[in-house]
């Protein structure tokens, strides 16, 4: 199970490109909605980072009661 999870975190990190690169593009349009996206991917990164760290140290823990 914890393989599945390792590709859906993974996921996070692609939308977060994603948003960035939509942001960047929006920049010189219409500045609400690049910030939006910006905002967007910031946030999106910071749940892949957390998840992360929460993951591992799941990970840990059931390999030291193994």
């Amino acid at each position: 199970m914890n393989k599945i999870w390792k590709f859906f975190q993974y996921g996070y990190l692609i939308i977060a490109i994603i948003c960035l690169i939509e942001g960047f593009l929006r920049w010189s349009s219409d500045r609400n909605k690049a910030y939006l996206f910006l905002g967007f991917s910031f946030f999106i990164t910071l749940v892949f980072l957390f998840k992360r760290h929460f993951r591992k140290k799941v990970e840990k823990r059931n390999n030291q009661n193994l």
